[in-house]
């Protein structure tokens, strides 16, 4: 499972929307139902980019992040911003590396500030 654990958050909802959350979290680790009430806000389509809690990031660490980014479709896309699950993820200090494929976005560089 290694430390890239990524947008989660992503996989939370799509947990919710497309798949039993029970299979989600038997396929790629962690607990969907503790991703959605830690880390949801964060990444709602609408409203700004927020930096996640620490319960939040708690949570993320315990997913596999190329298993989440396969599970992730359109229908979900259409529910949460997956540039902002990205934002999270990284902001957690999770190895997000770009030009990885997650659902149908490709991760883009990290933005040096």
């Amino acid at each position: 499972m290694g430390s890239s654990c990524l947008t989660l958050t992503i996989l939370v909802i799509a947990g919710l929307l497309i798949y039993n959350t029970s299979e989600v979290s038997a396929q790629c680790g962690g607990s969907i139902t503790d991703a959605i009430s830690s880390c949801s806000q964060y990444v709602q389509k609408t409203g700004p980019t927020i930096p996640p809690s620490p319960a939040c990031c708690v949570v993320l660490r315990k997913f596999d992040v190329p298993c989440v980014c396969k599970l992730i479709t359109k229908e979900v896309e259409n529910f949460i911003s997956v540039s902002k699950a990205i934002f999270v993820a990284r902001s957690c200090g999770l190895n997000v590396p770009p030009g990885m494929q997650c659902g149908p976005v490709k991760v883009p560089p990290k933005v040096m500030k």
